[in-house]
């Protein structure tokens, strides 16, 4: 009876009914949940939820070791699919920048019948007066 009143003193014990750890299972298989965060959200520790999807589980059989990785490649492909998306829509949205800053630049330079692009290339100013070694 003392044992009994010690254990309950220490930490509550619990059960699990075979649904719950059946539902948890499924949910750390289909990445809803990470099992880190189902044992502080539950309080349960990693060697009872292992224990759980080796009983429940029905891509792990006993006596086969399985690595459990953090994240998917799946997963992994998808976030960078979504991250080339969003890099490809900041490219798009520099490229109309460009766009238009050539056009006024270039609307700005029959205004005033100068043309400013080709004086402020720097590739055309510095690099034929150095080839030819004139100075202007």
């Amino acid at each position: 009876m003392d044992n009994k009143k010690n254990q309950r003193a220490i930490g509550k014990v619990r059960y699990f009914s075979k649904e719950f750890k059946t539902q948890k299972v499924r949910e750390i298989e289909q990445n809803i949940i990470k099992i880190s965060d189902l044992c502080r959200l539950y309080n349960v520790s990693r060697t009872s939820v292992y224990k759980w999807m080796y009983k429940y589980s029905d891509n792990l059989k006993k006596g086969v070791k399985q690595v459990i990785e953090m994240e998917s490649e799946t997963m992994k492909s998808k976030h960078q699919q979504i991250r080339i998306a969003e890099l490809e829509r900041i490219i798009g949205q520099k490229q109309l920048e460009i766009d238009y800053l050539s056009k006024v630049i270039e609307e700005f330079s029959t205004e005033i019948g100068e043309d400013i692009k080709k004086k402020f290339d720097t590739k055309s100013s510095t690099g034929s007066r150095m080839k030819t070694g004139g100075t202007k």
